[in-house]
């Protein structure tokens, strides 16, 4: 699973690389979508009847116009001649009404499936690209998942949608154009098909070219959106550091590329174009002038050459819009097979096909990691954990505290099951995560992160994400207890207030707080606090850590700690360093014995503190 992931990655951040070494030469990529045709395979069917139904009412009109001409101009009584004309302009006209009734039926049906099936794919992509663990996101930037979100699904509406219904009318209305000129005129028309065989080949060489290329300008599409939501989410830094100029013209480079790419790719199909139309355009005014001497000859009459031209122009337009089709399926197989690669990916996460129920933890979860070794996927030289033992009774409070890259987020991340260890067993309530359910798992952790996520939604839809069931009372008071209430209420709309991207309307102590109401209000047995009243000033940390009290009560809490002022008082601290368990006890115990968690309190607190807090 792990190297499918990393070779996925590598196909995602490849860009010019992966651009310059599509393989795949013809539409085969588009088979993927077959999946997703089925559920709809009865408005197909529809659709090609209809199809099929304007495409022969418009082979009728030749033959009408052929009645038109022969029988309605020949006779030699005018108002035999006036009636006779009369049937046929009706007969034509019924032709049209029909040709419209059939067009309009085709179009909405293909236009209704091209949407509705592109809104499946969009949806099948995102919900698997959620599901993906962060090994997938430590490798592949967001701006590549948005662009095939967008940009490659509107190719494959495109084709769904307009293209393959355009082509498969042309091909039918082609052949049958086709076929009745080789009926009426068998020996010319045995001559033009040997020219277009000498037509396909070339056509292929081109296509081939404009595939190539098609992938390769997606691909550079991408690199723009990956820098583009890179910058965007980090404006602020950027403005600060006044790089506005330099990430400009980062991105007007990256553009200029898939111009670049994007021009090689329209010239190709440019030439394409010209060369199918001029080449069947010779071919069939062949045909043509070869008809014109049967008629001089007296072989055929005027409406049978009549007949002949508006076949001839049928086929010679039918092969002009199949030759643009072509190119458009060209570019959606690119883009179908970047989207099927993404499909394709499955994560090395995963639940067990016999998940092991999690016992129920009614005074808070049992969490034990015995001899964990880890290393991240991106690093996999450097051991983030290295023989790791850590022992947590059922409500219990433990701090997790030691120097930057000490291991402490790495310990959380293993216990959600973002990642799975390369040595030992992490277990929950006496269950290794790796044979638990992970909806289950993942039901019985709350977690209040350093970097608070504060989604485009109202106040009272951010806090109730942590139970999507609770009530408004159950949410106001999760609020309440996070001593988030007052300040959500002072907002212009309340609990109803929207908060902005990101949460840009809050200060960082406000986000903070509507995320531990979130994991209040998830009522979890398991807490894990990663440094949670670290963007709290200081009247605001004492309302929050008292909160917090109150709601480790009665479960199994862990914390994270950079201040070790808001841990004194834990049950047991875990002092970490270089992916080791160095030492383990109480604040009051570490201080008289841990040289690492004193030089840690020495930095935090002047001597008098530090006695201060060793008396208590």
């Amino acid at each position: 699973m792990a190297s499918s992931t990393s070779t996925m990655s590598q196909a995602v951040t490849g860009g010019a690389a992966a651009g310059a070494g599509a393989k795949a030469r013809s539409v085969r990529p588009l088979r993927g979508l077959l999946p997703f045709l089925k559920p709809y395979r009865g408005r197909i069917v529809l659709a090609g009847l209809f199809l099929v139904g304007a495409a022969l009412t418009t082979l009728v009109f030749p033959v009408a116009l052929k009645a038109l001409i022969d029988q309605g101009l020949v006779s030699s009584d005018p108002g035999e001649r006036v009636l006779a004309l009369r049937g046929h302009f009706f007969a034509l006209f019924g032709v049209g009404a029909a040709l419209g009734v059939f067009s309009a039926l085709r179009f909405y049906m293909v236009t209704w499936l091209g949407e509705r099936i592109t809104a499946d794919l969009r949806n099948a992509v995102y919900a698997h690209v959620v599901k993906q663990s962060p090994q997938f996101f430590e490798t592949t930037q967001t701006g590549e998942v948005l662009s095939r979100l967008t940009t490659d699904t509107t190719l494959v509406q495109t084709v769904v949608g307009s293209s393959l219904s355009m082509g498969l009318r042309n091909t039918v209305m082609g052949l049958g154009a086709l076929v009745m000129l080789v009926i009426t005129n068998p020996v010319v028309m045995a001559q033009v098909l040997g020219i277009l065989v000498l037509v396909v080949l070339p056509a292929l060489w081109f296509g081939r070219k404009v595939r190539s290329l098609s992938r390769a300008s997606q691909d550079r599409v991408a690199d723009s959106s990956a820098i583009a939501a890179e910058v965007l989410n980090a404006v602020p830094v950027v403005q600060s550091y006044t790089q506005e100029a330099r990430e400009a013209q980062r991105f007007d480079e990256s553009t200029a590329r898939a111009f670049a790419t994007a021009v090689r790719r329209t010239r190709m199909r440019a030439g394409l174009v010209a060369f199918i139309i001029t080449a069947t355009f010779g071919a069939l005014l062949w045909g043509l002038y070869q008809g014109t001497q049967a008629v001089i000859r007296g072989e055929i009459s005027a409406g049978h050459l009549g007949q002949t031209v508006v076949y001839v122009i049928l086929l010679v337009s039918s092969v002009a819009v199949l030759a643009e089709v072509w190119g458009d399926l060209l570019r959606a197989a690119g883009a179908s097979e970047r989207l099927m690669e993404l499909l394709a990916t499955r994560s090395p996460i995963e639940s067990p096909a016999r998940p092991r129920a999690l016992a129920a933890a009614p005074i808070g979860s049992r969490v034990s990691l015995r001899d964990v070794v880890f290393r991240y996927p991106s690093r996999p030289l450097t051991p983030a954990l290295d023989g790791v033992t850590i022992d947590v009774e059922p409500g219990q409070t433990v701090a997790l505290v030691g120097p930057s890259g000490a291991g402490k987020s790495t310990v959380f991340q293993l216990l959600l099951r973002y990642y799975d260890t390369q040595g030992g067993t992490v277990a929950i309530d006496g269950v290794p995560v790796r044979e638990a359910d992970l909806g289950a798992l993942r039901s019985r952790i709350g977690l209040v992160p350093q970097d608070s996520v504060i989604f485009s939604t109202s106040a009272m839809e951010n806090i109730r994400y942590g139970r999507p069931e609770a009530s408004d009372d159950e949410v106001i008071a999760a609020a309440r207890a996070a001593h988030a209430d007052t300040f959500i209420r002072a907002l212009p709309e309340g609990y109803a207030s929207f908060l902005g991207e990101r949460g840009v309307r809050l200060s960082g102590g406000q986000r903070q707080r509507i995320s531990i109401a979130r994991a209040i209000l998830k009522n979890a047995p398991l807490l894990l606090l990663d440094e949670a009243t670290s963007a709290l000033d200081s009247e605001s940390e004492r309302a929050v850590q008292a909160a917090l009290d109150e709601a480790m009560r009665g479960r199994t809490t862990l914390v994270i700690a950079h201040r070790l002022g808001t841990v004194m008082h834990a049950d047991r601290i875990v002092v970490l360093d270089a992916g080791r368990v160095v030492d383990s006890g109480t604040h009051t115990e570490l201080l008289a014995r841990s040289g690492l968690y004193q030089r840690l309190a020495a930095s935090q607190f002047s001597d008098a503190q530090a006695m201060a807090v060793n008396d208590a």
